[in-house]
């Protein structure tokens, strides 16, 4: 595995490294189907969870949607807005259940809660969350925060020498 790091605490990821992360992923991902379907983990899971979909000719494609990042309450709290129907019939086997990140591991428990026997992949996976995890691309240090490209835009950011105005 590829170890990311910024001494900034902060990693961008941008559109083309999600695309070459995922895609790599999938090759990881292929001789282990064939699969069901897809279950993107919203929000993050949707991004690399089409883009498995059309590299692995994946056509049934659901959504677990859990909600755990609240940045006005950090209790550690979740809330299940929606799941699977079909993959939770048969517990999520046969089924790939894909993330952006792992990152503490509570929604990927909760997800595990519903889907047990779904295959868990990840591009991106952090220490604590990593029990959680079959399969993964990057590790990622816990104390990074990744910031990607659809939770993040462009901006022109003066240069350093140029002097503010006022």
């Amino acid at each position: 595995m590829v170890q990311l790091r910024d001494d900034l605490g902060s990693h961008p990821v941008t559109w083309t490294e999600v695309h070459r992360d995922t895609k790599y992923l999938t090759r990881k991902l292929l001789p282990l189907g064939p699969w069901k379907g897809i279950i993107a983990l919203t929000r993050g899971g949707l991004v690399p969870a089409a883009i498995l979909a059309r590299e692995m000719e994946i056509r049934v494609i659901d959504t677990l949607c859990i909600s755990s990042y609240d940045y006005q309450i950090a209790d550690g709290s979740i809330e299940i807005l929606k799941t699977p129907e079909d993959a939770v019939k048969c517990q999520g086997k046969g089924w790939l259940l894909i993330d952006d990140l792992v990152d503490t591991g509570t929604t990927a428990k909760a997800a595990r809660g519903i889907i047990p026997k779904a295959h868990f992949a990840t591009v991106y996976a952090k220490p604590k969350g990593l029990k959680q995890v079959d399969t993964y691309v990057h590790d990622i240090p816990q104390d990074v925060w990744v910031f990607f490209p659809w939770d993040t835009e462009p901006q022109y950011i003066r240069p350093l020498a140029e002097p503010a105005k006022e």
